[in-house]
């Protein structure tokens, strides 16, 4: 996003914020981020990672003890369990990029190799508004997946690289994913039997189907769909690597996105956790309901730098095409 969607805020009273320590890899210890924002006069709340913690309730506490403004430094996944209660609550909300990929940092312009650099946000900051994504009640800031794509977020390896496990072995799990059949309806149109579905917070990129680049925008009141379907791991790689759309659903729409499918629960990706979510899955935006506090001055606002995205993947795909073996291979 850029500062043309920005505009000036007053200084904040009462700043409260949730850090998780080994979010990231101890990402926020390493850049002493309770201790600065302590510094700054935020009250922080430390989680906890060996007992389970009902961050929302811990950020709903906080608003009712006169908090004006909510922070997280953790993953994306903490970061769309506070934004909902923000949200809610008309306080602002503060990204500090302390998690492995930090997609929604990313898109909002921030530096995400020195995440204590988003606390400025609290002494020099501007309020950009950003839609946010539901799945049934629960909040995502990036997206919710389903089938192949949640079977994915699910694979011990995708936590401690994202981008790397995707490239490997997407193509594969798109083939050989056996899941329960969905259906995905958006609007007047009906997608039957896809074994990947990608419903993102506004639509990545039209060369990033895979929801590992960037969205152009934060703010556009539509919700992105992927629906894919593929036979063979050689089908799908040689689709991804001619960069064709064979296979693949790709729109953009306002509309209520409905996930049926023929279970009552489904695993979910739910910005990168694993989740199940009762069916059928209702997903739909609500227009700039975030008040997001970024600093006046982020690297990423006019972006400088493109990190591995969906051309990672097609090269990837291009080893699978060679290697791997189809569904129906003797």
């Amino acid at each position: 996003m850029t500062d043309k969607t920005s505009r000036p805020v007053a200084a904040v009273r009462r700043p409260y914020l949730i850090v998780n320590p080994r979010s990231g890899g101890g990402k926020a210890s390493r850049f002493r981020i309770a201790e600065k924002a302590r510094a700054l006069g935020a009250q922080v709340f430390l989680v906890d990672p060996s007992r389970p913690q009902d961050l929302a309730a811990v950020a709903r506490r906080a608003v009712e003890d006169g908090a004006d403004l909510l922070g997280v430094a953790g993953g994306d996944g903490t970061q769309a369990l506070v934004a909902g209660v923000a949200a809610k609550s008309g306080v602002s909300f503060v990204v500090i990029p302390a998690g492995t990929r930090n997609h929604f940092a990313m898109d909002l312009g921030l530096d995400r190799a020195d995440p204590s650099a988003a606390l400025e946000a609290l002494t020099d900051g501007v309020e950009l508004r950003v839609d946010l994504g539901f799945a049934g009640e629960r909040v995502f800031v990036n997206n919710v997946s389903f089938g192949a794509y949640a079977a994915l977020v699910q694979d011990p390896a995708y936590r401690e690289d994202k981008i790397g496990t995707a490239v490997r072995i997407l193509p594969e799990f798109l083939a050989r994913h056996q899941g329960p059949h969905l259906v995905v309806r958006a609007g007047l149109l009906t997608v039957e039997g896809p074994d990947a579905v990608l419903v993102s917070n506004n639509p990545y990129q039209v060369d990033d189907p895979a929801g590992l680049d960037r969205r152009a925008r934060l703010d556009s009141g539509l919700l992105g769909v992927l629906a894919a379907r593929a036979e063979t791991p050689a089908e799908t790689a040689a689709r991804l690597r001619s960069g064709q759309t064979h296979g693949l659903t790709h729109l953009a729409t306002s509309d209520e996105v409905v996930v049926h499918a023929d279970v009552p629960v489904v695993p979910a990706g739910l910005d990168g956790e694993a989740v199940t979510l009762p069916t059928p899955v209702r997903c739909r935006i609500s227009p700039r309901t975030l008040r997001v506090r970024v600093p006046r001055h982020r690297p990423g606002a006019q972006p400088a730098w493109r990190p591995p995205g969906w051309a990672a993947v097609r090269r990837a795909a291009s080893a699978v095409g060679r290697a791997a073996p189809g569904r129906h291979a003797k």
